[in-house]
């Protein structure tokens, strides 16, 4: 194979890493509504046992990676990484605070704007312009947006929805810089941001007033939901672009409430499921029918 065509080869395997690692951030991410709901505690205390044990677990995971130079890679991550880890830690307050005032579907569905907002913070800041074909699936899955929402918007889930819609803005931000500056490694700006998350919310969390059954599942809720959901979604957003990473992390919006209809008989509402479907057919669409651009 020549040099010419190995370029592109490679760059299409990175794209395929890429997509799969978001892929798995969203199978990670979409437990956050299961774990909410399972666990009897204030949202301060839940959002600092998560932020605490998923700091935990990415720290650990870069000491691995990079032995003795973890501190040289968290020195690495600059003004960059400091705003990414700070739009990180807002964006889960406003998550965590936004699950318990709506309803999990309604959460997710919000979310589910992030490649629009992702694809216009990118040609603002930095001139990139998105695919067609992603553009056509961002907004087909707005579609599916507008259906789920037309029936939520009632004055009792206002604070939730916004909350929502804040978290939205944060997390493509987020996603924007990441791409941005690719070359650096966020992967400590990500541990930073989940323990910056539990420091915030301290001053009005009671750490030791949890049952031994919580504990556990916060022990859980904050490595196998937060800390690898936002491993995954770091490297992975490395290699595509914000707005596809966006795209593909929406796939949370049918897999969330799922979980919750399953596990407590959190029923969503038929605009919810329609509006998941169209959803979820985008995403898939983006995936098999469209090839990444380096």
């Amino acid at each position: 194979m020549s040099i010419a065509n190995a370029a592109p080869s490679v760059m299409q395997g990175e794209n395929r890493l890429g997509a799969a690692l978001v892929v798995a951030s969203a199978f990670a991410f979409s437990t956050a509504g299961y774990f909410t709901r399972l666990i009897d505690a204030d949202a301060s205390t839940l959002l600092f046992w998560r932020g605490l044990f998923g700091g935990l677990f990415i720290a650990g995971f870069v000491v691995w990676r990079d032995g003795w130079n973890a501190l040289a890679t968290l020195r690495h991550i600059g003004r960059p990484g400091l705003l990414a880890a700070a739009c990180s830690a807002l964006a889960t307050i406003c998550f965590i605070h936004a699950m318990r005032e709506t309803t999990v579907a309604d959460v997710l569905v919000i979310n589910a704007t992030a490649p629009f907002v992702a694809a216009g913070l990118a040609w603002a800041w930095l001139g990139v312009r998105e695919r067609r074909s992603t553009f056509v699936a961002s907004s087909v899955a707005l579609l599916g947006v507008v259906v789920t929402v037309l029936d939520a918007f009632d004055a009792g889930r206002l604070l939730g929805n916004v909350l929502a819609l804040v978290m939205t803005v944060l997390m493509a931000t987020m996603m924007v810089l990441i791409r941005r500056h690719r070359g650096v490694c966020m992967l400590p700006a990500a541990a930073l941001s989940a323990v910056l998350c539990a420091l915030l919310v301290l001053p009005w969390a009671d750490p030791f007033g949890v049952s031994d059954d919580d504990f556990g599942n916060l022990a859980l809720f904050g490595t196998v939901q937060f800390g690898l959901g936002l491993l995954l979604l770091t490297l992975g957003t490395r290699r595509i672009s914000a707005a596809r990473s966006a795209l593909i992390g929406a796939l949370e919006t049918p897999l969330a409430p799922a979980l919750v209809w399953l596990a407590f008989g959190e029923v969503p509402s038929l605009m919810t499921c329609l509006g998941g479907a169209i959803v979820l057919g985008a995403i898939i669409g983006d995936l098999l029918f469209t090839k990444q651009k380096p």
